[in-house]
């Protein structure tokens, strides 16, 4: 078992789902899953989640404001298939029927520290103009069965889509052990040195409470 554990790195996903801005929509809230390789397996923390619904305050204009925390660790013997956050937005129509405002995905940052993504949202669009007012009529726009598939890409040539809105993640990253397995994250500094005794690569060390 020992043996094994030498070839094993930690990665530790620490954050928060910021927010978004969706200008022509309101009320909206987010559902988010990382995607990962075979070689990859959560160790502690979520996968997935959904957030609150909220709505744009008087003084944020279009911001759409969620703060929900990201907070998972991975392990992994191999860099090939690093982890993706999917994240999904969705609200209500005019007929009040729950529809999705945008997919899209990013790569959890490779270098450990402080990180903030804006993520291009996206929503799939009917071929035909009569199928796009049978959806809209009907309250069933096109939508992924697996959001999954915005990380992966297989098929997705064949799809039409429409971009609309962003969302902000802020991450905060650590490492563990990956140097010593030859990988190489980013260039070396004071404030990105491992620990002596616990092996971490941050800005700062994790604590206890």
């Amino acid at each position: 078992m020992a043996t094994s554990n030498q070839s094993v790195f930690l990665l530790t996903v620490n954050g928060q789902i910021e927010g978004a801005n969706f200008p022509e929509y309101d009320n909206l809230y987010c559902k988010y899953c990382f995607v990962y390789g075979h070689d990859w397996a959560p160790t502690s923390g979520l996968e997935e989640g959904i957030t609150q619904i909220t709505c744009k305050g008087s003084q944020s204009s279009h911001r759409l404001i969620w703060n929900f925390p990201l907070e998972t660790t991975f392990k992994s013997t191999n860099p090939s298939g690093w982890p993706q956050l999917v994240v999904s937005v969705y609200g209500p129509d005019v007929f009040g029927n729950d529809v999705v405002r945008g997919y899209g995905a990013t790569h959890i940052p490779f270098t450990p520290g402080q990180h903030t993504r804006t993520i291009p949202m996206f929503v799939p669009e009917p071929t035909w103009r009569l199928q796009k007012f049978t959806s809209w009529l009907l309250g069933r726009r096109p939508e992924y069965t697996d959001p999954k598939v915005v990380a992966q890409g297989e098929g997705r040539e064949v799809t039409r889509v429409r971009s609309q809105g962003f969302v902000t993640v802020s991450f905060h990253i650590m490492t563990k052990d990956m140097k010593k397995l030859g990988y190489d994250t980013g260039p070396s500094s004071p404030a990105n040195t491992p620990s002596v005794t616990s092996g971490w690569s941050t800005e700062e060390q994790p604590y206890n409470m």
